[in-house]
């Protein structure tokens, strides 16, 4: 009887190996000066930001979800990096938290070093566009526990911030403007009705075209960072929700005291087409329940600072806070 060897088991090293190489690049592209030392060892380091007071440390994981099935059978590794960073990062500064480092968790049925390389490629551009190293991450190729081309995504975010600056519920009153800043797309909740209704009931194709785009560049449009944004509005905001699986009306009240109810003018809410779209053949309470509808993030903002916010973003007004229970009323 013959030895076996890794390979024969489905997991071969130097793949693993080569793969770390074509990499490199783009991990170390995303370094600044609070990395300590290289690629390779067991474990990353990050010295911590001067400056700092009472500095807290905070960290959000989250994954893709099921936009992942779409990214494997359109064979479009290239976006789902930046959702994985996009998805941690944009929770992280809604504790008024400024992202560090990040750390990513690939697992695969079997690694093809060109994907692979895809996708670290895009976590690299999730880094770069939210201001965080990319210190280290795993790689694991397990046949047997993946299926086929199935592979999974998680991702880890650091961040550092004032412990006076955290309790940001304290900081919310009657009378502050809500502010949405536009989503890109779908981001990366909801896609198991959206795979449902779009290529089940409806058997559209990828390659359908919508609104000028191909429907499955519009689906994989990557989620939007707002690490910048925040930075650069920080002094004037109150609290940040970011919308994500529930919408407006699950998240919006996680930032809110008991005492105050979000009045959100429906009607103001800059809708996109594909929720549009979609709305004829779902519910629209359903879809304000599943979707951002629209609206990556809601600012919650001093009547004060309304105009600095929106002369220095592209967010605009769809309600405010007034006394009530703690939920949101859509008018």
């Amino acid at each position: 009887m013959s030895k076996l060897s890794y390979k024969d088991s489905g997991v071969d090293i130097d793949e693993g190996a080569r793969f770390v190489e074509e990499i490199k690049p783009y991990v170390k592209k995303t370094f600044d000066k609070n990395v300590l030392g290289g690629i390779g060892s067991f474990a990353g380091a990050y010295e911590l930001p001067a400056g700092y007071k009472k500095p807290v440390i905070l960290g959000a994981t989250d994954g893709v979800g099921t936009k992942l099935k779409l990214a494997i059978e359109a064979k479009k590794f290239d976006t789902v990096g930046i959702d994985l960073v996009a998805m941690c990062v944009n929770d992280l500064i809604c504790n008024f938290a400024t992202p560090m480092f990040f750390l990513d968790y690939y697992a695969t049925s079997k690694l093809i070093v060109e994907e692979s390389t895809s996708i670290v490629k895009g976590i690299s551009e999730g880094c770069l566009q939210s201001e965080c190293a990319l210190i280290g991450g795993e790689t694991a190729e397990m046949p047997g526990m993946y299926q086929k081309d199935d592979f999974d995504l998680a991702g880890f975010a650091v961040g550092i911030a004032e412990k006076d600056e955290l309790d940001r519920v304290s900081q919310v009153k009657e009378g502050d403007i809500l502010i949405a800043l536009p989503s890109s797309g779908i981001h990366s909740n909801g896609f198991s009705l959206v795979r449902k209704l779009l290529f089940e009931k409806m058997e559209h194709s990828f390659d359908d075209m919508f609104e000028d785009k191909k429907l499955i560049d519009v689906l994989l449009e990557p989620t939007k960072i707002y690490v910048k944004t925040f930075k650069k509005l920080k002094p004037f905001i109150n609290a940040l929700a970011h919308i994500t699986g529930g919408g407006i009306t699950e998240n919006l009240p996680r930032v809110l005291p008991e005492h105050l109810t979000a009045i959100v003018k429906k009607d103001d809410i800059r809708v996109l087409p594909i929720f549009e779209y979609m709305m004829d053949f779902v519910g629209e309470e359903e879809m304000f329940r599943t979707f951002n509808m629209g609206v990556g993030m809601v600012l919650v903002v001093d009547k004060t600072n309304v105009d600095k916010v929106l002369s220095q973003s592209d967010g605009y007004i769809i309600g405010e806070l007034a006394k009530g229970d703690k939920k949101v009323q859509m008018i």
